[in-house]
């Protein structure tokens, strides 16, 4: 589910510019959109394991790694995981000796870790991760360019994000 995330922002953003077929998606169980802040959204759909709640935004900034595409950040709350931080930057990782790619994070002078399996970079630290984010002004990602050659660095926007958070965890709530 986790590679399909980006796939559902993208589908989200789609929607929100189609009233009827938004409307639709509400009815069939799509994603609903909990509303916008800054350079953030915030949305909700259902998984079989329940409600699903996620904030995303775009990379404000892509270099390297020749033509990328939908280079997003997400945090996602599930029934079964908090803070979960995962960032589609728009090729495979390659995976070397066993073991997956290792990208770095840096809000200001904060240093988080990623690890990147598939398509994905995820933080070892979500709460970590969320932590920074709300007290931050971008996120800045480096990682291996795509086959492993070069490097890449996208610089996302924090701006809204604490408000999208906050949307995020009203609508799904941890459970007790």
């Amino acid at each position: 589910m986790k590679r399909l995330l980006p796939v559902l922002a993208l589908a989200l953003v789609s929607l929100a510019q189609v009233p009827e077929a938004s409307a639709q998606n509400r009815a069939a169980g799509g994603p609903q959109r909990l509303g916008s802040f800054g350079s953030w959204t915030a949305a909700t759909h259902q998984e079989s394991g329940g409600k699903v709640c996620y904030a995303f935004t775009r990379a404000a900034k892509s270099e390297g790694g020749g033509s990328r595409q939908n280079v997003m950040l997400t945090v996602t709350q599930r029934p079964q995981g908090r803070d979960q931080v995962a960032a589609s930057l728009g090729y495979a990782f390659r995976r070397e000796n066993n073991r997956d790619a290792e990208i770095t994070g840096a809000v200001g002078s904060n240093e988080l870790r990623f690890y990147g399996v598939q398509n994905n970079a995820f933080a070892q630290e979500g709460s970590a991760a969320v932590a920074a984010f709300k007290a931050g002004r971008d996120l800045v990602i480096k990682g291996p360019g795509p086959q492993g050659k070069g490097a890449t660095t996208d610089t996302f926007s924090l701006s809204g994000f604490s408000a999208a958070y906050e949307a995020i965890s009203k609508e799904c709530p941890p459970r007790r």
